[in-house]
């Protein structure tokens, strides 16, 4: 069993690092600082793309103190990558719940299933994965799917400030309906909450251009032991472009 340990969600992303083509995968507690690296043999699923070449693998340089150094093996520029972690176990500490709910904005229905397991004097146990994307660029129109369990797919994958950033949330390669989505930005302080319709979907405005993630978090009754959780955490990275210069804004 893994401890629980600060009191908010721990999203793990993909960022670009100086060097081309390589890349960070690490976790913390708010984007885009990374503080705890992904251990390499934790990863069950993971791979990039580039152009209309199928999934080529992800290989990993080495362990950094706050990221695993990987970088895709294709021989042409990548347009996205992924990976996926195994299912970990945490118990969480009861002072720490409410702000690890408040970091996932989760179901009205998860916070009563709380107060039931602390008046049977029970403790908050879950089982979680961990799910990144990153958009490296190269490419513009719609998103594809790639081998995630939990996946999150742009409109468009050269989003610009100014136009408007749909996107849909897939589960197990479905759409995911009424799931809370974050839009968090390197130089935003404060996230931007949507929720998605019944087909997945969701649309949101960036202010600046960037760094920015999608971020969510999948928390459901566990099918297997009672009074347990079981979430899938999802991690959507990618920049967004300058306000585009040919389209003129209208006059006040």
């Amino acid at each position: 069993m893994i401890a629980a340990g600060p009191a908010c969600a721990h999203d793990t992303w993909f960022q670009p690092l100086a060097a081309e083509g390589t890349l960070a995968l690490g976790t913390g507690t708010r984007f885009p600082r990374q503080e705890v690296p992904v251990g390499a043999d934790s990863l069950v699923r993971s791979g990039c793309r580039a152009g209309e070449r199928g999934a080529v693998p992800l290989r990993v340089l080495r362990q950094a103190p706050a990221a695993l150094i990987v970088r895709p093996t294709a021989g042409q520029a990548t347009t996205v990558c992924w990976a996926q972690q195994t299912r970990f176990e945490v118990t969480l500490p009861p002072d720490k719940v409410a702000l690890y709910l408040r970091e996932i904005n989760p179901p009205a229905w998860v916070q009563g299933e709380w107060s039931r397991l602390q008046a049977a004097g029970l403790p908050w146990k879950e089982h979680y994965a961990k799910h990144a994307r990153i958009e490296l660029g190269g490419a513009a129109g719609p998103a594809q799917p790639v081998d995630l369990a939990m996946d999150v797919l742009l409109d468009e994958r050269a989003p610009r400030v100014g136009q408007p950033l749909g996107f849909q949330v897939l589960r197990d390669g479905r759409p995911l309906p009424d799931q809370a989505v974050e839009l968090r930005g390197e130089m935003s302080p404060l996230g931007i909450w949507r929720r998605t319709d019944a087909e997945g979907r969701a649309s949101i405005s960036v202010p600046l251009p960037g760094r920015w993630v999608l971020r969510g978090t999948d928390l459901r009754r566990s099918e297997s032991e009672p009074d347990q959780f079981e979430s899938r955490f999802f991690n959507l990275a990618f920049e967004v472009l300058p306000r585009d210069p040919a389209v003129r804004t209208a006059a006040p």
